[in-house]
């Protein structure tokens, strides 16, 4: 059958650069699994946001960032790994609060917020709590200097040149994000093997996204591999603290 016709409206969200990659990538996917869309129905990200990602240029990408899948809920699946759609301001406004609301209901987020303080030396590795982030947040709600939302941090990372992407782009409420991440390899063996003559760094979050080491296109590429964030062991991961200090994704 031919690619449906929704997923090849969806590639128009992603720069120029990468559409014929991402095309291949998926008549890639369908002769390995070749039910696969058929049998697709709902997904989530919605309204044609499926490879928002790939609106970072072919050519600029330094860094790429694998995590599991899309986010549960329909407003927070924005097609970008990590990137919380229902996430506005990051600190609360609330006396005493730390981290927003959104944020706090994000827990992959809510641990990665504190692994860049505590790799800004702003947070103690023992001390990542309540009263801790409500020091900080007073400190930093509406200073100049210091990033106030979620999607200044998605900017940054893109001058960063992160490609920010999931090991399955698509979540659906019956299937595990195992089993659509097996359907979506070869997809993203297109997408490494047209990165290949670049040279970035893989950053493999998880045990789905770690999954990829399979492939010889990411086998030939450097890595660096961590838990996922959702473990509460990735806020003291000195890796990341390593990779993300420099990068300094809280300050303007």
């Amino acid at each position: 059958m031919p690619i449906p016709s929704h997923l090849l409206d969806a590639l128009g969200r992603a720069d120029a650069s990468w559409r014929p990659v991402l095309l291949a990538g998926l008549h890639a996917m369908q002769a390995a699994t070749p039910d696969y869309f058929a049998t697709l129905g709902a997904f989530l990200p919605t309204d044609g946001r499926l490879f928002a990602a790939f609106a970072q240029p072919l050519d600029q990408v330094r860094y790429v960032l694998i995590g599991e899948g899309p986010y549960p809920r329909a407003d927070s699946a924005t097609g970008v790994c990590f990137m919380d759609g229902a996430v506005k301001g990051l600190w609360s406004e609330e006396p005493g609060g730390g981290l927003s609301k959104a944020v706090n209901k994000a827990t992959s987020l809510r641990n990665f917020m504190k692994m860049l303080l505590v790799a800004d030396g702003r947070l103690a590795p023992d001390d990542t709590g309540t009263l801790a982030l409500a020091r900080i947040a007073a400190a930093s709600r509406g200073v100049p200097g210091v990033v106030q939302t979620l999607s200044e941090i998605e900017h940054k990372f893109f001058d960063a040149g992160f490609l920010l992407l999931n090991a399955t782009l698509v979540f659906r409420d019956a299937v595990a994000p195992a089993k659509d991440a097996k359907a979506w390899m070869p997809f993203l063996q297109t997408v490494l093997a047209a990165l290949h003559a670049r040279r970035p760094t893989l950053v493999l979050w998880g045990k789905i996204a770690e999954q990829l080491n399979r492939l010889p296109e990411a086998q030939a590429l450097p890595q660096i591999a961590a838990e996922h964030p959702y473990n509460l062991s990735f806020i003291t991961n000195s890796t990341m603290h390593a990779l993300f200090q420099p990068m300094r994704l809280l300050r303007c």
